[in-house]
């Protein structure tokens, strides 16, 4: 881990000097498996996005100046804070987005644009990742305190989905954007470093939304499944439906433990890349098999926007792509194992 980051065990404490509680990251991930009773993906995510995405950074790193500019009426819900990463040909390759901010006397002008920007539409300020320098893309970013209401920021669109329909996300582009050099969260050129730090938050997050909302959908489709009869017996009883929900029940536990266990290491003020990107790929990969599962089982009706597990299986969708894909959490998980091929 570079030298130049704080001891592990200091993360995830919003101070309440800004009007956070001083808790530790595992107070985050029992708000986040709450948030999982609502009824629909897009209140956690963008609740996530406050909590988890755009603000960690600048809490760890971000001078007092900006996180009372920033931070604070955030946590306070003054504020709607977005995070942009993700650009139209770079997502999960964070090393490859072209966004760039040139330093200008003390300013810096930023061009490009960002795509995928969870309440982008709505956002106050947007934690922003760009190319400061022309060196290597591990080393040539920052991230950036950008207000949304300065001149040359463009929202293009907001973008019409397949789920998370509750959700603004937004194109966003950049023309000759003006920031004074004093909105740098942290050392220019760690950008990347901080990022990747924040992804990890994200990440539990993410696995911690979707635990009750796939335990529901259990319990409903087992409920559904003993009402509805079919050639005079309930569906329940044919042995594939209580046995495949038994298996998905099983596999939740598992998710869950997971979870739970890295967390606790997290808190300890351990590094946990690895099994955070191992919760994240199975959170994902759970999350579509209990909803195809159960949506199959749910027949027709399945198929109509009257239940929930329909909403579940375009919500959840999400969960294998956002954050990081599947490939790429499987590509971290390998490089930890020494087993990821060297270029």
């Amino acid at each position: 881990m570079d030298q130049h980051l704080p001891e592990l065990s200091s993360w995830s404490d919003k101070g309440m000097e800004y009007g956070g509680m001083g808790l530790d990251f595992s107070y985050n991930i029992a708000v986040a498996e709450e948030l999982g009773s609502i009824r629909c993906g897009g209140i956690p995510m963008a609740i996530g996005v406050q909590a988890g995405m755009a603000t960690p950074a600048l809490t760890r790193f971000g001078s007092d100046e900006l996180r009372k500019q920033f931070l604070a009426p955030t946590i306070a819900g003054d504020f709607v804070a977005c995070l942009g990463i993700s650009e139209a040909g770079a997502g999960s390759d964070v090393a490859n987005i072209k966004t760039t901010a040139v330093k200008k006397g003390d300013e810096y002008v930023i061009n490009g644009g960002k795509m995928w920007t969870t309440s982008g539409c709505q956002a106050d300020w947007m934690c922003l990742l760009a190319n400061t320098s022309e060196g290597p893309p591990h080393r040539n970013k920052s991230l950036i305190c950008l207000p949304m209401n300065l001149h040359g920021i463009h929202i293009a669109k907001k973008i019409d989905k397949l789920g998370m329909r509750s959700s603004d996300t937004a194109q966003i582009f950049f023309e000759d954007v003006r920031v004074p050099c004093k909105n740098l969260i942290g050392e220019e050129g760690m950008g990347f470093t901080y990022q990747m730090l924040q992804f990890q938050e994200e990440r539990l997050w993410g696995v911690a939304t979707v635990l009750t909302p796939l335990e529901t959908i259990i319990q409903e489709t087992i409920e559904y499944t003993r009402q509805r009869k079919v050639f005079d017996q309930s569906v329940l009883h044919n042995q594939v439906v209580h046995f495949r929900l038994a298996e998905l029940a099983t596999e939740l536990e598992l998710l869950r433990s997971l979870l739970y266990r890295t967390v606790a290491l997290y808190v300890e003020g351990n590094d946990v890349t690895k099994f955070a990107s191992m919760a994240k790929l199975k959170a994902g990969r759970l999350a579509r098999e209990v909803t195809d599962s159960c949506l199959q089982f749910w027949g027709g009706m399945g198929f109509t926007s009257e239940v929930l597990v329909s909403r579940f299986y375009r919500d959840l969708r999400l969960m294998s792509i956002g954050g990081g894909t599947d490939e790429t959490m499987l590509s971290i998980i390998c490089k930890f194992m020494e087993t990821l091929p060297r270029k």
